[in-house]
């Protein structure tokens, strides 16, 4: 299983020389599973960029999964220049809500006057798949769900393969209690031996005094929870819009002295664009 990051910022994106170490796009995972099958989760503005490199490699069938419908999770979907295809193959899955709200959150994303081509114009193959909450299997990949920790609800996921797994939960606040969000022990149960996490870790301690219930982490919360479940490696997420190369640069060295004073042999680094992964 090889993850890439195509985006990873929270809110909106951004851009300029001091956004460029990190990124300015916002969320878009992509996973390659050891049958060569495609899955991609949420449609931030990176996947953009991932459109454009699926097809300079002649790859038109994928798999696509949301975590939540915040805008910046889905604003991306109308420049995936696949589903301006004939040749385009694409199953959504129905996380995180049931019946028709995914179909119609994208087709509103496509109504006049919020875009000049509307849904239905789409030369793609789009077909929905109900999942959610069951686990579920893309290929040789299965992929559990896990209920996010944030305002309006979502989901988490963990996709495991061959005795590997990857747990990713941006937007997951592990210090306050949203409605319909689960407790920290149930999440740091979720990440147990988990060999790649991508956690929501957007706040310092001086800016989750005046954010907490927001629906983001606190980093050191974070980190303290990886370390109790036994995760091996951790990808700080939902970098905040405002947030330099230079500011995230001195997060990551905070969090790497953290986990030392913890005397952890955690590997901490910022999950930024085109970082990537093979489990």
């Amino acid at each position: 299983m090889h993850i890439t990051c195509w985006g990873s910022r929270g809110s909106i994106p951004v851009s300029g020389k001091e956004f460029v170490t990190y990124g300015g796009d916002t969320t878009c995972i992509e996973i390659r599973t050891k049958d060569d099958d495609i899955i991609i989760v949420d449609a931030g503005t990176g996947i953009r960029r991932l459109g454009n490199h699926l097809v300079e490699q002649n790859r038109f069938s994928y798999n696509l999964i949301f975590t939540h419908a915040h805008w910046d999770h889905m604003i991306g979907f109308t420049s995936f220049k696949p589903l301006f295809m004939d040749r385009t193959e694409l199953t959504v899955y129905r996380c995180p809500f049931p019946d028709q709200y995914i179909e119609n959150m994208l087709a509103n994303l496509m109504k006049p006057p919020n875009f000049p081509v509307r849904y239905s114009d789409l030369r793609a193959s789009i077909r929905y798949i109900d999942s959610c909450p069951a686990t579920f299997r893309i290929g040789s990949v299965t992929v559990e769900s896990i209920p996010l920790n944030h305002p309006d609800g979502g989901c988490g996921y963990k996709f495991t393969e061959s005795g590997h797994s990857f747990v990713f939960l941006t937007d997951n606040e592990l210090g306050y209690a949203h409605p319909g969000g689960l407790s920290r022990d149930e999440y740091m149960k979720f990440c147990m031996g988990a060999e790649l996490l991508f956690h929501d870790a957007e706040y310092t301690p001086q800016e989750y005094k005046t954010k907490k219930g927001w629906g983001h982490s606190l980093y050191t919360d974070v980190i303290d929870m990886a370390i109790e479940a036994g995760v091996k490696n951790l990808g700080l997420f939902h970098i905040n819009s405002e947030r330099t190369d230079s500011d995230m640069d001195s997060i990551v060295e905070s969090c790497k002295a953290h986990i030392r004073n913890k005397n952890s042999d955690l590997n901490c680094f910022a999950a930024g664009c085109d970082v990537s992964f093979s489990l």
